[in-house]
């Protein structure tokens, strides 16, 4: 997170206080039938869904060592609206300690576990 703000501040010293979470909150996620439309069957009608899709995103981003936070956060949640349960969520996080280490992984669950606490303290 310091390497965004201190990026952010390089191009506008006005952004000195800077947070990815504000990004984030402005659209947690999008729906459903955008993201089929954006990421699932508008390119392949036969492709991949959007939660095959996003499960899939979350196994690369794991895979890259979890260095973002924000990016893991709103794939969760879009695993989320796209139809993926916690525990397949858990499950996609739990295979790559395999190919991405322990930390990474448990890096990746943490961030999860936190969108899934958020989703759960909504209802």
């Amino acid at each position: 997170m310091s390497l965004a703000r201190d990026m952010a501040k390089t191009f506008n010293p006005a952004l000195e206080s800077y947070s990815p979470k504000t990004i984030e909150n402005l659209w947690p996620t999008m729906p459903r039938e955008l993201m089929e439309m954006s990421f699932g069957k508008g390119l392949n009608k036969d492709g991949l869904d959007a939660k095959t899709r996003m499960l899939i995103m979350l196994c690369g981003l794991t895979m890259l060592g979890a260095q973002s936070d924000m990016q893991i956060r709103m794939v969760v949640r879009h695993a989320l609206e796209a139809g993926a349960t916690g525990d397949e969520i858990a499950e996609v996080i739990g295979m790559m300690s395999i190919f991405a280490g322990i930390p990474s992984m448990n890096r990746a669950m943490g961030f999860a576990r936190e969108v899934m606490d958020e989703d759960t303290s909504k209802d």
